[in-house]
């Protein structure tokens, strides 16, 4: 088992095997002016002493109506993607992270709807107490490391004269696609397995360019 799996793995011990995966890692930048940007936060902290990221279902009304994600949003004029990381991490679940906790950046990755989304990874010492924003988040999932590397994780969708969805089964009643899924399955593969995967050709599921 890799370390970081282990459910008494220390965030200490975390940092150091990712901090040097992501400072190694040749991370692809789309500078396109003519898109929009957004970025997420790929939050990592204990909870009763196991790690775990957090997954949001985003509320019904607004942008990626009843949705899994990640915390994240649109870039503010003037904010690289830590900054709006950060940023929306506080205002859509109530924890406050510092860039001191950002262990590094994995690819942008080009969404369907026009928006290139900056993934941003944080890792945290101490259990959170994460408090959704209800007009933009309708829950708030904490799920293990092992989640994103279990078996039957990721899978593949063949479909008829298209390349296959790529699917993220986290848990019984979680399907997770791109872009969502499609950074978890960069940030498995590249930050807790220390391997090499691209994934910004990955097809989307026609809902989530809503």
């Amino acid at each position: 088992m890799a370390p970081e799996l282990d459910a008494a793995v220390e965030p200490a011990r975390l940092a150091e095997l990712w901090r040097p995966r992501l400072a190694g890692w040749d991370r692809r930048s789309m500078d396109q002016t003519d898109l929009r940007r957004a970025a997420v936060a790929i939050t990592v902290y204990p909870v009763h002493g196991a790690a775990h990221f957090l997954m949001i279902k985003r509320a019904a009304r607004g942008s990626n109506p009843g949705q899994w994600a990640l915390p994240g949003g649109r870039m503010d004029p003037g904010e690289s993607g830590t900054e709006t990381a950060l940023r929306e991490l506080a205002e859509e679940t109530g924890i406050a992270a510092t860039e001191a906790q950002v262990l590094g950046l994995l690819d942008d990755f080009p969404a369907s709807r026009g928006i290139i989304i900056t993934p941003v990874v944080v890792l945290l010492d101490t259990e959170q107490h994460p408090r959704r924003h209800p007009a933009e988040v309708a829950s708030l999932h904490p799920l293990p490391l092992s989640a994103l590397t279990a078996p039957g994780v990721p899978r593949w969708q063949a479909r008829p004269g298209a390349e296959p969805l790529l699917q993220l089964p986290l848990r019984q009643d979680m399907l997770v696609h791109a872009p969502t899924g499609a950074i978890l399955y960069q940030f498995a593969e590249v930050v807790l397995r220390g391997g090499a995967v691209r994934v910004a050709g990955l097809a989307e599921p026609s809902f989530t360019a809503r």
